[in-house]
């Protein structure tokens, strides 16, 4: 069997506006300059078309969902076709009327649609009122293989649920990207901002040390006022190996690729002298499946 080479991955950290041309376009231009930069895939942050609209709960915004295939993936697909990368995109998917989801996109480097993972894992908080746009997705967890290597798709709050890190993981997935929209409440920022920036990190790194895989978040920067103050998305998005260990790490505030060299050789490596999956009790996890063991 060949050695699988090593690859260049890349994340798109962007401010998005209300203006989902400009911020296409934007996107276009940032992939682009990417796939120049010899990286063979990248991942756009979550819902990258518009600003982040769970702000608040308007009927009137499910317009701007739309079908898969539909006009953002099939300009995402030209993209790709141009450049022959894979791009992972976000998009609020009108599955039929009165059903939509948060959807990531992976589309192949001949600019074929490679396949799409729907959000699971739907949060519903101040600012973030999700449950309200989004049906929780009903695909599972899924890994793609991709001319460039075998990826999985998460999406933000999925960020937190080592669960789908790991069934995701245990389909051969060798990098992990989450497509994020997360940010701060401007007036918590100050007491709890840099711990929930930690917190955020720490959770996924954890992620790529408990599944010997490659993980990578890219998140949105700028300060969204939909409603009240707003929402500052604190971008940080960052790359981590097998051992955690942080590749490549983006700013608080600027827009920026950020990429890092991914060796499939050392997911062996790093699963040989931690054989976590080896050492699995599969027998003893049957109370995961329910809501609470009481």
């Amino acid at each position: 069997m060949a050695k699988q080479k090593p690859y260049k991955i890349g994340l798109i950290q962007m401010r998005c506006s209300n203006n989902a041309a400009e911020n296409l376009e934007k996107a276009s231009k940032m992939l682009e300059r990417a796939a120049a930069d010899g990286v063979k895939i990248a991942c756009l942050p979550e819902l990258f078309l518009t600003e982040y609209f769970c702000q608040k709960e308007d009927h009137t915004l499910f317009d701007l969902a739309e079908p898969i295939p539909g006009p953002t993936s099939d300009a995402l697909c030209k993209i790709a076709k141009k450049t022959g990368m894979v791009i992972v995109g976000s998009i609020f998917e009108k599955r039929t009327a009165g059903v939509y989801h948060n959807t990531a996109v992976i589309i192949e480097g001949n600019g074929t649609l490679a396949g799409i993972y729907r959000k699971m894992h739907i949060p519903h908080d101040p600012l973030f009122y999700e449950k309200y746009y989004f049906t929780p997705g009903d695909l599972g967890f899924k890994s793609f293989t991709t001319t460039a290597g075998k990826i999985g798709t998460l999406v933000c709050w999925d960020q937190w649920y080592p669960e789908a890190a790991r069934l995701t993981a245990m389909q051969g997935a060798e990098v992990l990207f989450y497509p994020t929209a997360i940010g701060w409440h401007p007036k918590e920022k100050k007491e709890f901002g840099e711990s929930q920036v930690s917190a955020w990190e720490t959770m996924q790194r954890a992620h790529a040390i408990s599944n010997g895989v490659y993980v990578a978040a890219v998140n949105r920067i700028g300060h969204e006022v939909i409603t009240g103050d707003g929402l500052e998305f604190f971008g940080h998005s960052f790359i981590c190996d097998p051992f955690g260990r942080i590749l490549a790490m983006g700013s608080h505030d600027k827009e920026e690729i950020i990429t890092a060299t991914i060796d499939p050789a050392l997911i062996e490596e790093t699963r040989r002298n931690w054989p976590f999956f080896r050492d699995r009790r599969v027998d003893a996890y049957g109370d995961l499946t329910k809501r609470f063991s009481n």
